[in-house]
């Protein structure tokens, strides 16, 4: 797979548009499957901080809705766009609700996990174990496992690493990552 594929794959930003990631060619970029009735939801604040802090030094976050787990993405493109803005003054991009599993899983997602087919967990109970005793069976690496897994993809566009959904915004395996990438 070459290193440029992830940003020639075509997505929709939330308003509609067609493009592509490739409008941060030479950024490094976070790619998040988001959701809004998720009780990681609250990570957006955390991202949007993220991206606040770095955007500067040529860092995005792309946020890619998705109604995969459980529900937890009901909403229009719009209503999604209005939460995020309202409720945690989200300012990077967002795109058009996608599916990132299974059959219908959209080639970007296809092309980050066969990138990366594991994510790196943050210690202490995984969250496989939280899924299970909420009654909820996890997908299996390298499937995506819930909202809010988190791709650091580097400037060239490789992706440079892959964060399970409850690794906190600032945790600081992330921002190793990213301010490792952001170095190169």
């Amino acid at each position: 797979m070459s290193s440029m594929s992830i940003q020639n794959i075509p997505v929709r930003r939330i308003t509609g548009e067609e493009t592509t990631l490739a409008e941060f060619q030479g950024e490094v970029m976070l790619v998040v499957n988001v959701a809004s009735k998720c009780g990681l939801t609250p990570q957006y604040e955390g991202l949007e901080n993220l991206y606040r802090k770095y955007r500067d030094r040529g860092f995005v976050i792309t946020g890619f809705p998705s109604n995969d787990f459980a529900g937890q993405e009901p909403g229009s493109n719009e209503e999604i766009q209005s939460f995020c803005s309202l409720n945690y003054s989200v300012d990077f991009p967002l795109y058009e609700k996608i599916t990132v599993v299974g059959e219908e899983k959209h080639p970007l997602y296809d092309a980050l996990i066969e990138a990366k087919p594991t994510s790196v967990k943050p210690d202490g109970e995984p969250f496989t174990e939280k899924l299970i005793r909420f009654g909820v069976q996890p997908n299996s690496e390298p499937e995506i496992l819930w909202n809010f897994e988190k791709f650091v993809v580097a400037r060239n566009g490789a992706v440079a690493a892959r964060f399970s959904p409850d690794t906190k915004p600032d945790d600081p395996a992330l921002v190793s990552a990213i301010e490792s990438e952001l170095a190169k």
